[in-house]
């Protein structure tokens, strides 16, 4: 017997807020950094570690969902999920020290992973199979709206209020969630009859999972800063990474009841869809976690005004995703909207590397609305053709992959964004230098033009230069930070290129509506 009429919206309004609010906090900081920075005396690199802490706890916890599902039942789970995300929420609020901050936030991705994937099982419960791809599709809005408005919600309460709002603006509505989680989402008939003694708690392969990306997320986030294998800890972890995953994925293939089922991985289709999805996330995230860093530090945006130039890209994409599940419902092959994706993120990437120091927001609107198409042609059509070809039985375990490597995706390309930007930074300030010889005549009158402006101002003749020198430096470091982020939309473009040939490892299989209405039920 499904829900109807106040209870079936009740449960819709449950689910999506709460998949909403998570997907919001993968994204909310990032206009938040420079401030968050300054208010705790720490690095935006060091800082970029509350977006990257949140990620990798949604990776580790995504793949897991399944499992800790049927061990506590899906809406004690679900509650459970919902307190300790509202509980971290206000902890991160309160934090006085970065590493605390980072630590809650890890907290609050935890409890913010079950949000994601077991609200999509709610959801599908309360639709009857036909009816189970408009599901899909309103759940598809809402992994689109998510993450994209994040920067501008971040944006308006950082440049009206203060950063720990952000985090506290959760609690309300954690509350509500929880509240109406307990008054209107019933237990299904396997949660009355839970026998825990028979299910058996992996704890090694749990430990060896959170050790392997752990420690890879550190070599990742760490390893330009500190000269890669020229340091003792990276040297280690890495170490540590290779042996925490490998183990990982051996205890996987040889237990009976696996954490994920990586022999779905046999199937070549879902590899070649897992790649591409994983490029996507890097794309997404990178380029959510990168532009808004790029715009308030070089070109002096508020954060509000960050915000507001991710909406373009986030207007097609709702705009988008109805159509995309309706024409997949009437047997459009998935590999056409992931082919114009594709070429949407590459474009994304071209046309945001070709800004300039006075780009303005009109300026951006086109590359974020390639970003908007992107993100739109490429979230449900994987999600679909990474099932094709699956059996029933296995469809759960793909998913559940694509959505892991989704996540995975975007918390590499939030680390590589920060290593490449430090790289590039280097390079380019160093040719910068090169091009400022002392007896180059631009740069002579350049620096006596500085000095006379400076002792028009009251300044004595040594102040006077030192300050034209210290602006020509700024200036310089300025640009070389400029450069280094184009280059940086440039490297998702060729992330992209450079899994194309994974296109034709497809299988173009059209997806009608008992096929979606079928990876609905199995999904969850």
């Amino acid at each position: 017997m499904y829900p109807t009429g106040l209870i079936r919206a009740m449960i819709v309004f449950t689910t999506i807020s709460a998949a909403i609010m998570e997907l919001i906090d993968t994204s909310i900081v990032n206009v938040a950094l420079s401030q968050i920075s300054g208010n705790l005396g720490a690095t935006i690199e060091d800082t970029s570690w509350v977006v990257t802490a949140y990620a990798i706890a949604n990776v580790i916890i995504i793949p897991m969902t399944g499992f800790l599902q049927r061990y506590f039942g899906r809406k004690n789970y679900y509650l459970t999920s919902i307190i300790i995300f509202t509980i971290a929420s206000y902890m991160c609020g309160n934090a006085n020290n970065l590493w605390v901050l980072v630590t809650w936030r890890f907290i609050q991705g935890i409890g913010g992973g079950a949000l994601l994937s077991t609200s999509q099982g709610i959801l599908f419960d309360a639709f009857e199979p036909k009816k189970r791809a408009m599901a899909s599709g309103i759940f598809g809005m809402g992994i689109v709206l998510g993450p994209t408005i994040g920067p501008t919600l971040g944006g308006l309460i950082v440049d009206n209020y203060s950063w720990p709002l952000i985090f506290d603006i959760n609690i309300p509505f954690g509350i509500l969630a929880a509240v109406l989680t307990i008054t209107f989402i019933d237990r299904k008939e396997d949660e009355l009859n839970i026998n825990r003694s028979a299910i058996k708690i992996d704890y090694f392969a749990i430990a060896m999972l959170v050790l392997g990306i752990g420690s890879l997320q550190y070599v990742l986030e760490k390893g330009q800063a500190e000269d890669w294998f020229e340091d003792t800890n990276i040297r280690i972890l890495t170490f540590t990474a290779i042996i925490g995953l490998g183990a990982f994925i051996w205890r996987q293939l040889n237990v009976a009841l696996p954490i994920i089922n990586l022999k779905v991985l046999k199937n070549r289709n879902l590899v070649a869809s897992n790649v591409l999805t994983f490029v996507c996330g890097f794309g997404l995230f990178g380029s959510i976690f990168i532009f808004p860093v790029l715009v308030q530090r070089i070109m002096g945006y508020t954060p509000t005004e960050a915000g507001f130039s991710i909406v373009p890209g986030t207007i097609i994409g709702l705009f988008l995703m109805p159509i995309i599940g309706k024409t997949l419902g009437s047997g459009t092959p998935p590999i056409v909207y992931v082919i114009i994706g594709f070429v949407s993120f590459i474009l994304h990437g071209y046309t945001s590397s070709l800004a300039t120091i006075e780009a303005g927001q009109m300026w951006f609107a086109i590359p974020q609305v390639f970003r908007g198409v992107g993100t739109a042609c490429l979230t449900v059509p994987l999600i679909n053709q990474a099932v094709v070809g699956l059996a029933p039985k296995d469809m759960p375990s793909g998913i559940a992959l694509t959505n892991m490597l989704r996540q995975l995706g975007g918390a590499f390309g939030i680390a590589m964004m920060n290593t490449f930007v430090t790289q590039r930074f280097a390079i380019h300030r160093t040719d910068l230098l090169t091009n400022t010889a002392a007896n180059d005549p631009e740069m002579i009158q350049r620096i006596t033009d500085s000095i006379q402006l400076f002792l028009s101002k009251g300044f004595n003749l040594l102040d006077a230069q030192k300050a034209a020198y210290r602006g020509l430096d700024g200036a310089i470091t300025k640009q070389a930070y400029l450069l280094s982020y184009l280059d940086s939309f440039l490297l998702i473009s060729i992330f992209f290129i450079a899994t194309i040939p994974f296109l034709f490892m497809l299988r173009t299989q059209k997806t009608n509506k008992e096929t979606l209405a079928k990876v609905a039920e199995e999904s969850h």
